[in-house]
C-alpha cells in the first residue's frame, strides 16, 4: 500500500510544491484549502478538500476521510502573514494570524495525533519560519506565531516519541511564494518553493527534528538570537521597510 500525506495550505507556494514532490515519489496525496475553484484545478492529481483550518470540524472531516485509505504524514502548512508591514501594530490582522498560524496547526495536529495513536505510528510536520527565532520589526504576530510553532513541535516531539509518532518543524527563510511577494524589502537567500520542498522531503524522510533552509541564512538569524537584546535592538531597529502605508 502506498504511503499517504495530508497537507494543509496545499494549493500554492510551499504546500503545493511539497504535494508534487510526494506525488512524484508514489505517495497518496491530499491537499486542502479554502478556495474551491483552486482546489478544482488540482482534483485530477490530488485528493482535495475544502477546509478552513480554524474550524476543527472541517479539519477532522477531511483528515479522517482521507485516512480511511491510510495516513502516514500530516503536514500543517497553512499560514498567513501581513498584507503590509508597518510600524503601528495591526491587531485585527494579528488575531487572524494567530488563529490560522497557531490554532490551525493545533487543530490539524489534534486530529492527526488521535489517528496516529490508534494506528501506532505517524509523522507530524508543521511550517514555522526562521522569523520565529527573533521578534522582527513590522511582523509581531507572524514572528510570535512561528516562534510558538517551533516550541509546540519541540514539546510534542518529546511527548510523542515513545508512541512512535515523529515530529518535524520546518523553518524556511525567504521563499518565493505569494506571501513573500508582498514584502517591501530585500529578501536575502531567496529560494524557490521547489528547492524548499525537496529539503522538506529529505528532512522528513530522515526524521529530522528541524529543517532550516537556507542553512547559511538560518545560522545568521540564529546568531542574532544569542545577542544581548540591547545590541539586537540597535542592529534591527532601522529596518529597510516601506512604512509609507501607515
Amino acid at each position: 500500500m502506498a504511503k499517504s500525506i495530508f497537507i494543509t495550505g496545499g494549493t500554492s507556494g510551499i504546500g503545493l510544491a511539497v504535494a508534487k514532490v510526494y506525488k512524484d515519489r508514489g505517495f497518496r496525496v491530499a491537499i486542502c484549502g479554502r478556495n474551491q475553484e483552486v482546489l478544482n484545478e488540482y482534483s485530477s492529481v490530488y485528493e482535495v478538500f475544502k477546509v478552513d483550518v480554524t474550524n476543527l470540524s472541517q479539519v477532522e472531516f477531511a483528515i479522517k476521510n482521507f485516512a480511511e485509505g491510510g495516513l502516514d504524514i500530516v503536514y500543517a502548512n497553512a499560514g498567513i502573514g501581513y498584507e503590509h508591514k508597518k510600524r503601528l501594530p495591526d491587531f485585527d490582522r494579528a488575531r487572524q494570524i494567530v488563529d490560522i498560524n497557531i490554532n490551525g496547526v493545533l487543530n490539524t495536529f489534534e486530529v492527526a495525533t488521535n489517528i496516529f495513536l490508534e494506528n501506532g505510528h505517524g509523522h507530524l510536520v508543521a511550517t514555522a519560519s526562521i522569523a520565529g527565532f527573533n521578534g522582527l520589526p513590522g511582523v509581531p504576530a507572524y514572528s510570535g506565531s512561528k516562534s510558538a510553532i517551533i516550541k509546540i513541535c519541540e514539546s510534542l516531539r518529546l511527548d510523542l516519541k515513545h508512541r512512535n509518532i515523529n515530529v518535524t518543524c520546518v523553518c524556511p527563510g525567504f521563499v518565493d511564494t505569494p506571501l513573500t511577494k508582498k514584502n517591501p524589502h530585500s529578501m536575502p537567500f531567496l529560494t524557490s518553493p521547489e528547492d524548499m520542498a525537496l529539503k522538506i522531503y529529505e528532512g522528513v524522510d530522515k526524521n529530522k527534528r528541524n529543517i532550516l533552509y537556507p542553512r547559511l541564512f538560518a545560522r545568521v538569524v540564529l546568531l542574532l538570537s544569542f545577542l544581548p537584546r540591547a545590541l539586537y535592538d540597535k542592529i534591527v531597529s532601522k529596518p529597510s521597510l516601506d512604512y509609507s502605508k501607515e
